[in-house]
């Protein structure tokens, strides 16, 4: 595989879990609020990411003829994989607590269900926080690899500076602020 073909690839699996970061669910918005059906769907997409994953390791360590830049793609690849696997974890939990609010609802009027709705509410926000960030460290390492083998042209970069549609080239966190706080591990947590 050359520099140019393997920097797609990692662009293009970068832009898939981008994508997945901004299909999460939304509780206060009545257009993206999780459903049980949407969520277990991002679940499925998520296990054929992380497929693909493995499947590129396997591919270029199974090579018998490696470029130089082969072990930052295998690197960048592999260590997507974890992250990956803790949003899918994280949709799971999502998944469950829909699943135990759904069952609760015929008896919502009653003190000790919405305690437990409240709860249920609560570890809801607190998986997809998680998604959101595992998410985007499964995307960081394939953006940052791929801009080392073969950085963007100069017409990408300026498009992707115009764009508010694309996904930010790889680059440091922004420092947090009032209107990006930081998730429980440290790391900023991107906004939609």
């Amino acid at each position: 595989m050359t520099a140019i073909s393997d920097a797609l690839a990692l662009r293009a699996t970068a832009s898939a879990f981008d994508a997945q970061r901004g299909k999460l669910p939304v509780l206060d918005d009545p257009h993206r609020s999780p459903e049980p059906i949407a969520v277990c769907r991002q679940i499925s997409e998520l296990g054929k990411l992380i497929t693909d994953l493995s499947d590129e390791v396997l591919f270029r360590v199974g090579a018998d003829d490696t470029a130089a830049h082969t072990p930052r793609v295998v690197t960048a690849f592999a260590s997507a994989i974890e992250p990956a696997c803790e949003a899918a974890a994280a949709l799971g939990a999502v998944s469950h607590q829909l699943a135990l609010l759904q069952q609760a609802w015929p008896y919502r009027h009653k003190p000790d269900t919405r305690d437990a709705h409240d709860t249920a509410i609560h570890a809801v926000k607190d998986a997809l926080t998680a998604a959101e960030g595992a998410l985007w460290d499964a995307a960081s390492p394939l953006h940052a690899a791929s801009a080392a083998i073969a950085p963007p042209s100069i017409r990408l970069q300026a498009a992707r500076s115009r764009s508010t549609t694309t996904a930010p080239g790889p680059g440091p966190l922004p420092p947090a602020s009032p209107s990006m706080p930081l998730a429980p591990s440290g790391r900023a947590v991107r906004g939609r």
